[in-house]
């Protein structure tokens, strides 16, 4: 019989829900951070190999499952129209890495522990 000793990690998946269903996950928040980079949800999605209406419909779920707008939409003009993170937005980015590294650091504790 071996006794050799493994180690073993944890792997997760952070979901933060609201009562109607999923609210902000790691995904949400590329996205988030991408129309924050291109000031658009078309080139946001693109950007990921998404559909516009699943990138739209996202931002749509996460405007109304927050208490304030993620993202503002602008409407089109001469210039075009396009979207931006709102401060609440770029406050649920922070506070979901804050979190995801709480979590890590745990699971990486956790981890250390298993020995099977």
């Amino acid at each position: 019989m071996n006794q050799t000793t493994k180690n073993y990690s944890i792997g997760f998946r952070i979901w933060i829900n609201e009562e109607h269903g999923h609210f902000l996950g790691i995904g949400r928040v590329k996205l988030l951070e991408n129309i924050r980079e291109t000031g658009s949800i078309t080139n946001a999605s693109k950007a990921m190999k998404m559909s516009y209406r699943q990138a739209w419909q996202m931002v749509e779920d996460m405007n109304s499952a927050s208490a304030k707008p993620l993202v503002e939409k602008m409407l089109g003009g001469k210039g075009g129209g396009g979207a931006r993170v709102t401060e609440a937005g770029e406050k649920a980015i922070k506070l979901f890495y804050k979190l995801e590294e709480k979590v890590k650091k745990f699971s990486n504790e956790l981890g250390n522990k298993i020995r099977l």
